[in-house]
């Protein structure tokens, strides 16, 4: 599986984003240091990033790391069900030295993870830090980051006589409905099978109402599946994308390894992923005959008093295991392979690092003139407060399961309709906010 840059999905309760990752110099040294010790011994990375522990790639990062660390040793380890399998991995000690954070309460930070020092030591160096800080300590450093929009086939676009990207809704609507009139691609792919693509919109939020404290604003809000919230926009647009009949013809059998192949070929049109899909599709592109040049990558389409905006987030942080018994290697290589590494630059990512350019890929953003926004920490108090709501409403906001049975209602496979599924979502969560209100 290349595996899903979460653009802080499972950690949008606080945010992120990324760019090009060879801002040169020398990456971590003594100096930089916070955790003190010899960077000498034995770490393993543990990492969602599976196609790359595969193909070699950080075979050849520990190659060069080893040319200004030589007496760390680096092995690697690929999980394919990265956030589920560590979860329960953590209740043990053997995690790992250097994983990337999974959904953890911010709260529990300190039983399972080394702290790197005051988060403010860090903020004129780095993006993306609060989705890893608690109580004023860093425990993560994002590995890249994300914008969050569409992966688009401009080739398709242009076929169907779509001269305009679209900026709200019932544009999209009709800009979908001009693919399914002229050409013969799906208008919208759901990778409804795979469940997790279904998440990757989640990370739009706070981008339809410019609210930069979202997180807490849906935690807060009894009633959030309510027209003029961010949610109701992202969620909705899945629905009325579906029962129009702009995706897939059956999404029981939907196949994300092949929807990149497709996406690239243009037989899909569209689909709603971060930033970091975009060199995939355009590898896939060019590997089946088709043109890197053909894929684009487009806001949601919303905007507020005209200007569309973009959430940047994280992608999972990389932190060392309370347990290494090499904490100095295991943060060395964290900040090597952030500044040194050039993976998010090969990835087409946001760089963690404040000085590192945007990459390529966001140039359709420029041209169009979208803005880039982050998620503000949370106040203290409320750092968990929004994955706390999700929980206790039994609503996966993280999750495909409620998200698929909203592409079921809407396809006509389950009972009900928008309305009445949004009064039922409304119902649970807002018990849960009240229950937690105390």
């Amino acid at each position: 599986m290349a595996k899903k840059a979460f653009a802080g999905i499972a950690l949008l309760a606080t945010a992120a984003v990324a760019v090009s990752g060879c801002a040169g110099g020398g990456g971590a040294s003594d100096a930089d240091n916070t955790i003190d010790g010899e960077v000498a011994g034995d770490i393993k990375v543990v990492t969602w990033r599976t196609d790359l522990v595969e193909d070699g790639t950080f075979e050849k990062y520990a190659e060069e790391f080893n040319k200004e660390y030589p007496d760390v040793n680096v092995t690697f380890e690929g999980i394919t069900d990265y956030s589920g399998e560590m979860l329960t991995r953590m209740s043990t000690s053997n995690y790992g030295d250097v994983i990337g954070i999974p959904a953890i309460q911010p709260d529990q930070y300190e039983q399972f993870l080394e702290p790197l020092g005051d988060t403010s030591s860090f903020e004129d160096t780095y993006r993306f830090l609060p989705a890893a800080s608690y109580d004023g300590t860093q425990y993560g450093i994002a590995f890249g980051g994300n914008a969050n929009g569409i992966v688009y086939n401009k080739k398709v676009f242009a076929d169907a006589g779509v001269t305009e990207l679209p900026t709200t809704e019932e544009e999209w609507l009709e800009a979908l409905q001009q693919v399914a009139d002229n050409t013969d691609a799906i208008p919208m792919y759901t990778n409804y099978k795979d469940g997790w693509p279904l998440t990757q919109s989640f990370g739009n939020l706070g981008a339809i109402t410019d609210d930069a404290d979202a997180p807490v604003t849906m935690a807060e809000d009894p009633a959030p599946w309510t027209e003029g919230t961010d949610i109701y926009a992202i969620d909705g647009l899945l629905y009325d994308t579906v029962a129009a009949g702009l995706t897939e013809a059956d999404p029981l059998t939907t196949n994300w390894e092949q929807s990149k192949v497709d996406l690239g070929t243009g037989k899909i049109a569209t689909m709603p992923l971060g930033s970091w899909a975009i060199s995939q599709m355009q590898a896939a592109a060019e590997d089946n005959g088709a043109s890197a040049d053909d894929i684009g990558f487009m806001a949601f389409p919303a905007n507020v008093d005209g200007t569309q905006l973009a959430v940047i987030g994280g992608d999972y942080n990389l932190a060392v295991s309370k347990h290494s018994k090499a904490k100095a290697a295991a943060w060395a290589w964290i900040q090597w392979v952030v500044a040194d590494s050039g993976y998010t630059e090969a990835q087409g990512m946001v760089s963690p690092l404040i000085d590192a350019p945007l990459p390529a890929s966001l140039t359709d953003f420029e041209a169009a003139g979208v803005e880039l926004m982050e998620i503000n920490p949370a106040p203290a108090g409320k750092e968990g407060l929004l994955n706390e709501v999700s929980s206790e409403s039994q609503i996966d906001l993280y999750g495909p399961i409620y998200r698929q049975k909203l592409v079921d209602i809407a396809r006509g496979a389950a009972d009900g309709d928008k309305e009445s599924y949004f009064a039922e979502l409304n119902e649970r969560w807002g018990a849960a906010v009240e229950n937690l209100a105390g």
